[in-house]
């Protein structure tokens, strides 16, 4: 057979299989998990945000609220456990560590909220400059940990329809194997709730 027909067929054939195996879906579960991840680190972000904020809120409040010591001591406690509870990407498919860290984080939000409940009491404290800016601050940081958490629920719905579906699930089931499903965020016990007002 003639070598440049030869050749030809060879990279027509390269070039087919090189379009079947993108096309193949190979690639989407790799790519869908660094996705999720990227998600999850946003999340990790806005709640250090949060947490970097809360020292300089509590030390605003303390300027004014000298007898609500047990409130500011336990959002002191909260923060400084919900720092401890630690989870990195490899322990997203574990849904006991993402519910520790989710429970560290809701108490954390809890004693934030009873904090800032604080201030009706405190007149000055409400017209304070910095005790609006950081609340303004802390109102937006939930904000975008919502946000987050949102972003990170639908890149790991992506990710484990993709474990689910086909052809992932024969990629999964095959080559992919190491690949596992990512843990969801879950309202929390409390959030099923409504909320007590009491006055």
């Amino acid at each position: 057979m003639n070598p440049v027909i030869l050749r030809a067929r060879s990279i027509f054939s390269a070039a087919l299989l090189g379009l079947g195996v993108a096309g193949c879906g190979y690639n989407t579960i790799p790519s869908d998990e660094e996705a999720a991840k990227a998600k999850w680190s946003e999340v990790q972000n806005n709640y250090q945000r949060r947490s970097d904020l809360i020292p300089n809120l509590v030390a605003t409040v303390q300027g004014y609220a000298k007898q609500e010591k047990d409130v500011l001591e336990e959002v002191t406690k909260a923060r400084a456990s919900a720092t401890q509870v630690k989870i990195d990407v490899s322990q997203l498919t574990d849904p006991d560590k993402l519910k520790q860290f989710q429970d560290a984080q809701a108490q954390l939000s809890g004693a934030l909220g009873r904090l800032l409940a604080v201030s009706e009491n405190y007149p000055d404290l409400k017209s304070n400059q910095n005790f609006l800016a950081l609340q303004s601050q802390l109102e937006g940081t939930e904000n975008r940990i919502s946000v987050a958490r949102r972003d990170y629920i639908e890149a790991v719905r992506v990710y484990n329809t993709d474990l689910k579906t086909f052809p992932g699930v024969l990629w999964a089931s095959t080559l992919q194997s190491s690949y596992k499903p990512m843990a969801d965020f879950a309202a929390n016990d409390a959030a099923q709730a409504p909320p007590q007002v009491k006055f």
